[in-house]
């Protein structure tokens, strides 16, 4: 019985041996990803990805692949009309499709000049060239938050290209100084944002609304074109005021206060207490400096005490004098407008470092401009503020409501 058990085993054991040796395992294998960009499907092609380098031009890059009998200046003289290779720019992306044989031969050349728009060059049977746009989505954001640094990293830590902030300063130059923003003041921002082949971000589109505390306030922005047939924008409060003024808020952008108008102070350079009728702003020394209104230059050179100096004469009532300069821009009797660049800033005459004494002169009496309440420039049409603010309630809603639901989180 045992010898019958022993041979029923080995056999078992032979069975199986066989049926190992005589089988092929099974090999699974993965499906290849398709890959599909600028119309072309990758996986076709000996892809290699690249940006323009310093020295590089559209010749350049093609006659090191191999495109056979085609000469390079035919080929440039061929595209001309549709592709011009002198635009080709440092920095931006390309890519060459070759053939995946051992040859390599250019099948194509691609060229982004932008994330939203490329150019391709097809080589394959006869020379064919075209733009593409890329498909462009708008989405649309509302958000609220508070200041605990600059204004640029209280809309990084919302998830906001910095951008935003910048138009956010254009908006608000005549009626926000944003170097006195506070730590705790409040904002709210609706705006659209672009996203290629609706996955790819593109930045911020425009803004819709917006308020920031300012001082106390509530200080509200609503886009709104008076003349609809020409479009111009102008941005004005909850009440149809505008919020662009004669004058902007300070003469530089993105700088720190660093001494404010007094009566009376000790003089860092003079050592005595004496008057200081100005608003002085820290920069660094080549800061472009910024006429505040538009006007005619009335005075311009040096003192002991002013350093390199532009006095501006905006109307009757009002001129402005900035001081310390390392270069002056401008010259005397020149017509100036709002913003234009008139010098940059030094630590020239009574100055311990870089930056620009800004004064002001109300009907010919030096006063602090910081606490001047300026006029408008542009005050809206009368008959335009009913459709106004048909436009502006529904913003101010959405506003509202998404910054008291933040608000309310936050002191829960």
């Amino acid at each position: 019985m045992r010898k019958v058990v022993v041979l029923i085993v080995t056999f078992i054991l032979l069975l199986s041996c066989n049926k190992s040796e005589n089988e092929t395992p099974e090999v699974v294998t993965k499906p290849q990803r398709i890959v599909e960009q600028f119309g072309f499907k990758f996986n076709d092609f000996n892809v290699y990805h690249d940006t323009i380098q310093k020295g590089d031009t559209f010749g350049s890059i093609i006659d090191k692949q191999n495109i056979g009998d085609k000469q390079v200046y035919d080929i440039i003289d061929k595209v001309k009309d549709s592709f011009d290779v002198r635009k080709v720019r440092i920095g931006k992306p390309f890519t060459l499709l070759r053939s995946k044989d051992r040859y390599k031969k250019l099948q194509a050349f691609i060229y982004q000049p932008d994330r939203g728009t490329y150019y391709v060059i097809d080589f394959r049977d006869s020379l064919l060239v075209y733009k593409k746009t890329r498909p462009i989505l708008i989405k649309r954001r509302t958000i609220a938050g508070s200041l605990d640094g600059s204004l640029s990293e209280a809309l990084s830590k919302e998830g906001v290209d910095n951008a935003l902030a910048n138009k956010l300063t254009k908006v608000y130059a005549w009626s926000i100084d944003f170097f006195k923003l506070k730590k705790g003041d409040k904002f709210g921002i609706t705006f659209t944002e672009r996203y290629i082949d609706d996955t790819i971000y593109d930045g911020v589109d425009s803004l819709k609304a917006a308020f920031f505390e300012y001082k106390g306030k509530t200080i509200y922005a609503f886009p709104f074109a008076q003349n609809e047939a020409s479009g111009k924008v102008d941005y004005y409060d909850e009440e149809g005021k505008a919020l662009k003024n004669f004058f902007l808020k300070a003469p530089l952008k993105f700088v720190n206060i660093t001494s404010h108008y007094t009566k009376n102070r000790f003089h860092p350079v003079q050592l005595i207490w004496k008057a200081h009728k100005g608003t002085d702003y820290a920069a660094p020394t080549g800061t472009p400096i910024m006429t505040t209104a538009s006007g005619i230059v009335e005075q311009t050179g040096y003192t002991a005490g002013n350093g390199n100096f532009v006095k501006v004469k905006h109307d009757r009532t009002y001129s402005t004098q900035y001081l310390h300069m390392s270069k002056i821009l401008a010259r005397r009797g020149q017509h100036v407008n709002q913003g234009d660049i008139i010098g940059k800033v030094g630590s020239t005459g009574l100055a311990t470092g870089p930056h620009v004494c800004y004064r002001f002169w109300k009907n010919g009496q030096q006063v602090d401009a910081l606490k001047l309440k300026l006029p408008n420039s542009e005050p809206m049409d009368k008959r335009n503020l009913p459709r106004f603010l048909t436009v502006m309630k529904p913003l101010k809603r959405e506003l509202d409501s998404v910054s008291n639901l933040k608000f309310k989180k936050q002191n829960n």
